[in-house]
């Protein structure tokens, strides 16, 4: 196919009339059967380079692809072309997924995007054996990668199916950031005679700024003032799940329009507000770096983050979704040197301690375990198991059998030790990516050409967008005003506890605030740990008005409290004084059955879950039929105690249960 064939063809089946020459370099590889590693920009148009070669082709062309939200909008736009695209996700149901292998076993779909841990699923892997093959995708490549800066143990998979592919079957892996050493590692994993096509990193109608500031409050009150003077819509991306909760909430406090997201939302919640960002519904998406990746929004106007990336990788990543129509777009960074301990310790449990690897290694060795039999015999979370047990495969000391449906996972006899060689190269290179993105922030040159430097693209430019070259800095000034509108924030926001459930009368409930971001937690820590006495008269009155914010002036018939793990009678004493504000009766009736730990030594839910479960009663059952419940604690952390004490609760016949706490914990996810 010439290419002004081609373009005829693009015309009448994508409405483009012609191809970059990058593009069409890499689609004339392709069509003749090879394998490319395509490394170019966000909003290049990589998904091009595959679309259309698979409308050519005869047979069904797989893209593996890490996010769901790609895969959605993707086959949506496909879709409209009249273009037979599907997409095989854990959103969907195991019956949709079966619909769609068997129609693409049949020829009826032309391109199908599927998530790389598909690669573990039985069905799937026997159904690429019955397909009519005619190319393979790896969008996101720099996933393959150990060294990419965002590797997953189920891309490793991709290269197996890769491997036993017929020779001109051709393969395209794209990206938009990868190093040289990650090129390279990725180039000699997909095998032999691959070329590499390395476009132009440079994004001149960036505005660049880094704003050093030296607390939270001056991230929140400079957000608070500026947010509207910028253009558009955008992205603010913080460091973990909590922080785009309080972002958003302090947003709505000041009637700035925005919305939160993270992985933790429901699918049907991540839907709309991906359809929401591409509708311009909100100035601004608060999120964790959940969102963004592969979602087609040409005109988002500005990203900011509140936190330091890990790495220039991750951070050329995650603005690259700004200004993909080539117009001005807004990118700004905040800066406080306390800030590096988050990624620091992103770093410290990427690669989980050599202890955990033996704890897997100790527990495999006595029987066949799968991975959530694995989770409760090492007391280690689902993401630390899936990356040790990925590594242990890698060399070759535990092995995957299927034993009926169920897979397990079996220690080999004779294998070679445990080489943490490569785990120690890894950690000191994400330190000294850590390190070099603080460069960026340090530097005094232009901000772009450090990028683009650090990614491999050595081209000559000259940049004059960023606030060393010719744009004017950002500073933060701190003014009596917004320090107040911050502190009465702070003193009117209350964190939800979700925690109903079908089959109980559990509610949710509200905390006074979240512990370890104000003097709450200091406050608590003393009552429970240095012999501070009872929790102080300042926590009872958030506590209060916590409660009348969320249950307003609502009747309870009964309070009841978690008997205490360690904590002698402090939550004891401090319900009695609820009591005795609130003029609610207050029970003592609520008691263990046996002894637990505390939950906090606990990393996964299944653990916490156990530790509590069966270990509650309640003295007179007679008492509760009928009643509404208000339940104090002093800390909430996974729920797994307040759900069990309302089943309980629930099948004594209570009807409603209210959980009200002192503080809720800031937790440990990150996306």
């Amino acid at each position: 196919m010439i290419r002004q064939e081609a373009e005829k063809h693009l015309q009448q089946t994508f409405n483009l009339t012609k191809f970059y020459d990058e593009q069409w370099l890499t689609i004339v590889k392709l069509l003749k059967g090879e394998k490319v590693l395509l490394i170019e920009k966000t909003g290049f148009g990589k998904s091009l380079c595959f679309q259309f070669p698979a409308t050519v082709f005869q047979g069904t062309t797989i893209i593996f692809s890490p996010l769901i939200a790609l895969m959605r909008d993707q086959v949506k736009k496909l879709s409209a072309l009249g273009i037979a695209a599907k997409c095989i996700n854990s959103e969907q149901t195991p019956e949709e997924n079966t619909q769609i292998i068997n129609e693409a076993k049949q020829g009826k779909v032309k391109i199908l995007y599927i998530a790389p841990e598909r690669q573990e699923n039985s069905e799937w892997i026997e159904a690429t054996r019955q397909m009519n093959l005619s190319m393979v995708v790896v969008d996101e490549a720099h996933c393959i990668s150990v060294w990419g800066h965002d590797f997953r143990p189920a891309f490793k998979r991709i290269i197996n199916l890769v491997k036993l592919l017929p020779q001109g079957i051709p393969v395209l892996a794209t990206t938009a950031t990868a190093t040289k050493r990650v090129e390279l590692d990725i180039a000699q994993q997909i095998g032999d005679n691959i070329l590499t096509i390395r476009g132009n990193l440079m994004r001149s109608n960036f505005k660049l700024f880094v704003v050093k500031v030296s607390s939270e409050d001056e991230k929140l009150m400079w957000l608070g003032k500026n947010l509207h003077n910028l253009p558009g819509t955008g992205i603010l991306y913080t460091g973990t799940r909590i922080e785009t909760e309080i972002y958003s909430k302090w947003f709505e406090h000041l009637q700035l329009s925005s919305t939160a997201y993270n992985a933790g939302l429901d699918a049907e919640s991540r839907i709309a507000v991906e359809n929401g960002l591409m509708n311009n519904k909100w100035k601004c998406i608060i999120s964790t770096n959940a969102l963004g990746m592969g979602l087609d929004k040409p005109d988002i106007r500005f990203i900011i983050h509140t936190q330091i990336p890990i790495s220039p990788i991750h951070y050329y990543q995650e603005i690259g979704r700004a200004g993909r129509d080539g117009l001005p777009a807004f990118i700004i960074l905040f800066y406080n040197p306390k800030d590096r301990k988050l990624p620091e310790s992103f770093i410290e449990s990427g690669r989980p301690a050599i202890e955990k690897y033996e704890r897997v290694i100790n527990a495999v060795k006595s029987e066949l375990l799968g991975e959530r039999e694995l989770m409760r015999h090492t007391n280690l979370k689902q993401h630390q198991i899936r990356v040790i047990k990925a590594d242990l495969m890698e060399q070759g000391i535990i092995r995957e059998l299927m034993i009926g449906k169920n897979k397990k996972f079996e220690f080999i006899p004779e294998s070679k030790p445990l080489s943490t060689k490569v785990f120690d190269e890894l950690r000191k290179a994400k330190f000294a990516d850590l390190e070099n993105m603080i460069a960026y922030v340090e530097t005094s040159q232009s901000r772009m050409q450090f990028l683009c430097d650090y990614l491999g693209d050595h081209a000559s430019h000259t940049f004059n967008n960023c606030d060393n070259t010719g744009e004017k800095r950002i500073k933060v000034a701190v003014s009596p005003e917004w320090s107040e509108k911050l502190q009465n924030f702070r003193e009117n926001y209350f964190p939800e506890l979700e925690v109903e459930s079908k089959g109980s009368s559990l509610v949710n409930g509200v905390a006074a605030s979240f512990y370890g971001v104000s003097h709450v937690g200091s406050a608590l820590h003393r009552s429970k740990y240095q012999q501070g006495g009872d929790f102080p008269d300042f926590l009872l009155k958030l506590v209060l008005k916590a409660f009348r914010n969320k249950f307003g002036q609502e009747q309870f018939d009964l309070i009841l409290y978690v008997p205490p793990t360690s904590s002698g009678d402090l939550v004891k004493n401090f319900a009695e004084k609820i009591s005795q504000v609130l003029k609610f009766p207050i029970s003592h009736d609520l008691l263990k059955t046996r002894n637990t730990k505390e939950q906090k030594e606990f990393e996964n839910g299944y653990l916490k879950t156990d530790n509590v479960h069966g270990a509650f009663t309640f003295e007179t059952p007679s008492d509760l039929v009928g009643k509404r419940i208000l339940l104090i604690d002093d800390i909430f952390d996974s729920g797994a105690t307040m759900k069990e004490i309302g089943r309980l609760l629930t099948n004594f016949g209570a009807v409603k249960i209210a959980p009200l706490v002192i503080a809720r914990t800031v937790g440990g996810d990150l996306v």
